[in-house]
């Protein structure tokens, strides 16, 4: 909860109370604890954290976004306050505390010019579909009072800035003057003005400064009092000023959808080099995610073949087997779009276990048809088809097992399910394109491989005659009269 830059601490906690009743009248919420104030993680005064405990999840039928937009909706009417919602993830990745999931970060030398590009870009990415509950975390507008002496008067009356000091700290920084021993105690004393002194910025004018020969001269007779603004609080990331922008998904809408509105955003602004913008939290981990990814598929790609080549000692049969990954790759991504689903983290590792599961049905009669080759002497095409018929039951086997096994990961609807659904999809969908096309497809590729392999070995039988000693056929102008 967050109220206005100029909101006081005993006005929080009375907006807190109404904000804790609405809430707890939610059926759906059990338990609720509030933290006002300045503390560990709320750094300004002016907010306030809300956790928040609903009904387990198999008592309670509604989803946690459906709870969480009524829970916006009730609060709405209650003014002067604006409430963000996050749901408690499985796995938390960042571990900055923000208004919204994901947060993108402006730095730069000057904090004036971070905090103006900032405001300029969280207005224009609020008018963004793809986004929800935009918010520039700069708190600009906090009241300032600054009390500017006339240190000539000052020292015409005998007032020294030092005492100014020491008689503002005695009235609000809470100073200890002494202490008291008692038998078994120890009692410190504090010096301070009273609690309706201290909220109120007229009692300066009520204060008194020792002067020339301990006479009390007012504050007022040689000080001014302007009222200004200031920033609440100025964050730093890596020892500059920086400006947190965060935000949240639309319904259906992906985090890349967000970072390229983002990029969008900043051309069309025509945002200066001297600001720049960096990724944090979840978003941060995405886009490291997304540079490593095909890194990540090539050396899985590149170790299957090189234990594949080691097994069959071939260069070429690997390469038939890996022809089964791409229909098991796309096989997951239209199931994740067919049901809705992004291309997460979790995703992206049910690929790659996919990977393993998938070329197991080439292994299968890929070994079978070179055995039938090298022992029984058949020819690529008989042992192929051969291959195909009698490995057709255990391929057929291994196949269902796994799609079953991952049944359960993609129908679960329990705690934590949105977490693992991706996966079971993920592997459901791969392994029944892949099943349908292969089968069809690794004979085919195959022969087509043996063939480049005849075709590469009578190649290199020829090229190697001459070194073998054989004799070598005579140039044509030195054949004799007659011969062929």
């Amino acid at each position: 909860m967050e109220g206005g830059d100029e909101v006081s601490f005993a006005e929080m906690q009375r907006l807190r109370a109404t904000v804790e009743a609405t809430i707890r009248k939610d059926p759906e919420v059990v338990g609720l604890v509030s933290v006002v104030g300045v503390t560990p993680i709320n750094a300004t005064p002016n907010a306030a954290r809300f956790a928040i405990t609903l009904r387990p999840r198999d008592v309670r039928r509604t989803p946690v976004m459906t709870v969480i937009e009524r829970l916006q909706q009730q609060l709405l009417r209650v003014p002067g306050v604006v409430m963000y919602f996050q749901p408690v993830q499985d796995i938390q990745i960042s571990t900055r505390i923000s208004r919204a999931q994901y947060q993108y970060t402006l730095t730069g030398t000057s904090a004036e010019d971070v905090s103006l590009w900032a405001e300029r870009l969280a207005e224009r990415l609020q008018q963004s579909p793809i986004m929800r509950d935009v918010a520039s975390e700069a708190q600009d507008d906090g009241l300032r009072l600054n009390v500017n002496v006339d240190r000539e008067l000052a020292g015409r009356l005998g007032v020294s800035l030092q005492m100014v000091n020491d008689t503002l700290n005695d009235a609000f920084g809470q100073r200890q003057i002494s202490t008291i021993y008692a038998q078994s105690n120890q009692y410190r004393v504090i010096l301070e003005a009273m609690a309706q002194y201290q909220s109120d910025p007229n009692s300066l004018s009520r204060l008194y400064v020792p002067g020339t020969g301990g006479v009390q001269v007012p504050l007022s007779s040689f000080a001014r009092f302007v009222h200004t603004t200031a920033p609440l609080v100025i964050a730093h990331y890596e020892q500059f000023p920086a400006v947190t922008v965060s935000f949240n998904l639309a319904p259906h809408a992906s985090l890349s959808d967000a970072v390229a509105a983002i990029s969008e955003a900043e051309r069309e602004l025509d945002m200066p080099t001297s600001v720049i913008g960096s990724y944090s939290g979840d978003a941060a981990e995405f886009a490291r995610s997304l540079s490593g990814q095909p890194w990540l598929i090539l050396a899985a790609i590149i170790t299957i073949y090189i234990v594949l080549g080691v097994l069959y000692e071939s260069i070429i049969h690997p390469v038939t087997i890996l022809s089964t990954l791409p229909s098991a790759g796309l096989g997951a991504l239209l199931a994740l779009i067919s049901l809705g689903y992004d291309l997460s983290v979790i995703a992206l590792i049910g690929i790659v276990l996919l990977m393993g599961i998938v070329k197991k049905n080439a292994i299968m009669m890929i070994d079978f048809a070179l055995e039938a080759e090298r022992v029984q002497g058949m020819t690529p095409r008989d042992s192929i088809i051969q291959a195909a018929l009698l490995r057709f039951r255990p391929i057929m086997m291994t196949t269902l097992a796994a799609l079953f096994g991952a049944i359960p990961l993609a129908v679960e609807s329990g705690t934590g399910s949105e977490l693992r659904n991706p996966l079971g999809i993920t592997i459901i969908g791969g392994l029944l394109l892949s099943q349908l096309l292969t089968l069809y497809t690794t004979p085919v590729i195959y022969l087509q491989m043996e063939r480049l392999r005849a075709r590469w070995s009578r190649k290199r039988a020829a090229s190697d005659e001459p070194e073998l000693g054989l004799p070598a056929a005579p140039e044509p102008s030195q054949r004799p009269a007659g011969a062929p």
